[in-house]
Parts: structure tokens; C-alpha cells; sequence
């Protein structure tokens, strides 16, 4: 289903308006099957101008529980982490967006620095602001290595910003300025390690399946496989500190390299499967 329904309207709910004392702002979140996640990311931003929430047709609880956040809910076919955020830009009536993902949160104090900027003003030259990402996981705060401060641009004017990048990727890209802010996002990212498993299981695939890595050569493929891993993980362990994160720091250096390794398998499978397919046709 390509076309989008109009929102279900939650009762009571009245349509945003705009506020006179800061700029209208709008938290945008794709979801699919998020029961878990998403009533945490929606109380974090409940402050927000208006809330909208492009799900990709999810079978539990999601759109229900969305609802009670905001009469702003749509769904329509997975198109991609890229082409769903597009879809949810555009929706947006704000003047300013905010891209929360389901398993995030607004940490309260980047709530009020956000708050506090645009009571004082934006400066005209800033379209765009980052912030660090901070990831819970395995019953801790990381806090070194590759997964913080992993600052990302999250908030940015609508009319100067649009959705880019390489799937499972995707960023934002803005025609101007950019400014950073120091509060973090939070990011519940694994509930366990066979969860981050299993999403790097994922996540490969589809960079796998990405036609601009697909005609890399094969040289570029085995030196891949070869360095790409070991220097991921010096880089996260010893050059970020991720040693400091203690066990978990380890985890997350070591996933990281195979993920790197698995990703350059994956394009070389891709590679002698289409070989093999020409051959035979």
C-alpha cells in the first residue's frame, strides 16, 4: 500500500497550533512492531508541537499505543529507513523537525536545551543541530569506543533539510549551518547480546544488498575481509577507550569487527552467486 490514510484522530485530541513563544516543532518516528519501545520514546517527547508516526503496518500494539500520544498516526509499506523518514518529513507541519527513533529517547535535559535554544532564539545562519547518542546496554551507560558521543543530526529546519545516506544508514543532510548541542539522545538499542546478533544479522544483509557495493572489485572485497575487522577493533577498543566500558566494551569491539567482516562476506556471496547465475544462464 503505497498511498497514506488519513490519521486516525484520538478523542479529545485538538489540532496543533502554533506556539508564539518558539518555533513549532515536530518529533517525526517510524515504527514497526515497537510495542516494546515506543511508549518510552513517545512520553520523552510529549512536550513537542506535534507528534507524527509513519508505521510500517505493525501487527502488535504500536499504532494503539501511539494514538494515545498524538492523532497524528499514519501507516504505509516499509519503504526503507531513507524513504519512511522522507515520508514522515514531509507530513510534518512544523517548522523545525526532531527525527526520534522508536528505540530512543529525549533525555530530559537535551529536552530543555532544545526548549531553551528556541525561546532564545535560532541564529539565522544555523539550520541544523547535533547531539551525542548514548546507548543502554548490557545494564550499562556506554560511554567510550564507537557508540558515544556517535553525535548525530537529529534536529534541523524542515525547508533546509532532506533524508540521504546509504540503507540501513540513512542521516540528514542540511543546506547550511550546523550547530551542536551537548545533552544527549538515549538509545536503547539491544535488550540482550543475541538481540544485536541478530540486527547485524540484518543490518549486513541490506548493506549487502546495496548495488554501489555490489560493483566493488574483488581485491576491494578480500582487503576488506582482511583489515576492515582488526582495525575496527583497534579503533573502538584502544583508540575511542572503549576498554573503559569494562566487559561490555570488549562486546561491543568484537561485534563490531565481525559485523564488518560478515558485511564483506555477504557482498562477496552476492558477488560469486550472481557470478555463478551467469554462467548457468
Amino acid at each position: 500500500m503505497d498511498s497514506i490514510p488519513a490519521p486516525q484522530t484520538t478523542r479529545g485530541a485538538a489540532p496543533a497550533a502554533p506556539r508564539r513563544d518558539r518555533p513549532f516543532l515536530s518529533v517525526c518516528i517510524i515504527t514497526g512492531n515497537e510495542e516494546d519501545n515506543i511508549r518510552r520514546c513517545l512520553e520523552s517527547v510529549a512536550w513537542a508541537d506535534e507528534i507524527v508516526v509513519v508505521d510500517s503496518f505493525s501487527t502488535d500494539r504500536t499504532c494503539e499505543i501511539a494514538r494515545e500520544f498524538t492523532d497524528r498516526v499514519f501507516q504505509h509499506r516499509w519503504v526503507g529507513y531513507i524513504g519512511q523518514k522522507a515520508i514522515a518529513r514531509n507530513l510534518a507541519r512544523g517548522e523545525w523537525i526532531l527525527f526520534v527513533d522508536a528505540d530512543e529517547a529525549v533525555s530530559p535535559a537535551l529536552r530543555e536545551e532544545i526548549l531553551r535554544l528556541f525561546r532564545t532564539g535560532v541564529p539565522d545562519s544555523v539550520d541544523g543541530f547535533d547531539f551525542p547518542r548514548q546507548v543502554w546496554y548490557l545494564d550499562r551507560w556506554i560511554r567510550h569506543g564507537d557508540w558515544y558521543p556517535d553525535a548525530k543530526l537529529r534536529l534541523f529546519r524542515k525547508s533546509r533539510g532532506r533524508c540521504c545516506g546509504t540503507e540501513p544508514h540513512e542521516r540528514i543532510d542540511v543546506e547550511g549551518g550546523v550547530g551542536h548541542l551537548r545533552s544527549p539522545l538515549y538509545h536503547y538499542t539491544y535488550d540482550d547480546i543475541a538481540d544485536q546478533v541478530d540486527t547485524m544479522n540484518r543490518f549486513s544483509t541490506i548493506s549487502a544488498a546495496n548495488e554501489r557495493l555490489r560493483r566493488k572489485s574483488s581485491l576491494f572485497l578480500l582487503w576488506g575481509m582482511l583489515f576492515h575487522p582488526p582495525f575496527r577493533f583497534f579503533r573502538c577498543y584502544f583508540v575511542k577507550k572503549g576498554f573503559l566500558d569494562g566487559i561490555a566494551g570488549l562486546v561491543i569491539a568484537r561485534s563490531a569487527a565481525f559485523g564488518t567482516f560478515i558485511k564483506y562476506a555477504k557482498l562477496w556471496e552476492h558477488r560469486t552467486h550472481a557470478s555463478h547465475e551467469g554462467v548457468h544462464a
